[in-house]
């Protein structure tokens, strides 16, 4: 029995025909997924800080009601009105990353969260994808009004945010804004000489980096060479997948997660990869490729360059956060704290991806007009239709 009829013309009911069903399940898989993981990894972590046994999974399911509900109901927004939400959030972000410089809480050698109502928030994780959406209103600005200086904003704007994460220091998140700037200005069709002048800037500034940021010369030199210092997480991680196998030791029954600190966030795929297998953790790469492949299909059938630059945008940072977690597990890439989308543990995360899969879930809409086609009802593809900036 279906939810609404082809016909429904109720609000929901357009929504539900427009809004793209496979990805939105395919998101709520992932969530369902991060539930039992961190169901299973968290309380061995709880326990050592002495803490409940289930204290980061209580947690965790009070982030994912607000996150849904993001999710869903930005879903239903229009173009205009993403837009707005997402230049109030920016703005609110530059504020917020200002203030953790000022009086934020140091974790690890970082500063990078504010403690507010018991729950730590961290601020880089949602200028990520009010960057995303406020650079690609800009940049479409710009190809519709010639004389309009959206490039050049942007461009204030990126580097503005780079000083901020910089600061705390966070490489990690400079480095995935960097790439969703990066991706939009390939979508934009800029020229090639740009993207190859912007490759450069940025292996010098990770040499930079590597320079400047003793944690950061760390890293790498520990990846690059693994006994140059410690690596005891890394090595605990692939010893996980090694005891794993093909199908894994079992939900609940795996032993190397008692020994990982960051189990239930940034080593969260290796308990995974033990107690399901490789087997479960090669379904769970292939929800988020689908996710991606989704995502960037649905914009070949979008005219609006909006849409496609923040829809571009967003799916990168998914991606690109994805990639990492999984490669600093399997030593592929040098060790970065880096939550894997909707599994891991960590509440600005969640809220953070809830916001953005709302915003690709809006902005990928298909869009429903009258007609004489047979039930009254005809479905053209993108938002492109609701009305150009």
């Amino acid at each position: 029995m279906k939810l609404f009829s082809r016909t429904d013309q109720s609000f929901l009911g357009r929504w539900w025909w427009t809004v793209d069903r496979p990805m939105l399940a395919a998101s709520l898989i992932l969530i369902i997924f991060g539930v039992v993981l961190v169901t299973t990894a968290s309380p061995p972590v709880a326990e050592h800080l002495g803490l409940g046994q289930y204290h980061f999974l209580k947690r965790h399911i009070v982030m994912l009601v607000p996150a849904l509900a993001m999710m869903i109901g930005i879903s239903m927004l229009g173009r205009r009105d993403i837009w707005r939400l997402a230049s109030v959030m920016f703005v609110g972000c530059i504020i917020a990353l200002i203030i953790v410089l000022i009086t934020g809480m140091e974790i690890k050698g970082a500063q990078r969260w504010i403690h507010l109502f018991g729950f730590s928030l961290q601020p880089s994780e949602f200028v990520k994808p009010a960057f995303a959406i406020v650079a690609a209103w800009l940049m479409a600005m710009q190809k519709t009004k010639e004389k309009f200086p959206g490039n050049q904003v942007t461009a204030g704007l990126y580097a503005l945010v780079l000083i901020l994460l910089l600061m705390q220091p966070d490489l990690g998140m400079t480095v995935v804004v960097t790439s969703i700037w990066v991706s939009q200005i390939f979508l934009a069709g800029f020229p090639f000489r740009i993207l190859v002048g912007l490759l450069l800037a940025a292996i010098i500034g990770l040499t930079l980096a590597y320079f400047a940021f003793d944690h950061v010369q760390s890293r790498i030199d520990r990846f690059l060479d693994p006994t140059s210092g410690d690596n005891y997480q890394v090595q605990r991680s692939l010893e996980a997948f090694e005891n794993g196998g093909l199908f894994g030791t079992g939900p609940g029954q795996g032993t190397v997660k008692q020994h990982l600190p960051d189990a239930h966030a940034d080593f969260i795929f290796a308990v995974a990869g033990e107690e399901l297998g490789l087997f479960f953790i090669l379904i769970l790469m292939a929800v988020f490729i689908f996710i991606l492949l989704r995502g960037f299909n649905r914009l070949m059938d979008s005219d609006d360059m909006f849409v496609v630059l923040a829809v571009g945008g967003l799916l990168t940072m998914f991606g690109l956060q994805a990639m990492i977690h999984m490669g600093s597990s399997l030593q592929l890439l040098p060790a970065k704290g880096m939550t894997l989308p909707f599994i891991s543990y960590g509440g600005s995360s969640i809220l953070s991806m809830g916001l953005s899969m709302g915003v690709i879930l809006a902005l990928t809409r298909r869009q429903v007009r009258s007609g004489i086609a047979r039930g009254g009802v005809s479905v053209r593809s993108s938002q492109s239709a609701e009305g150009k900036a």
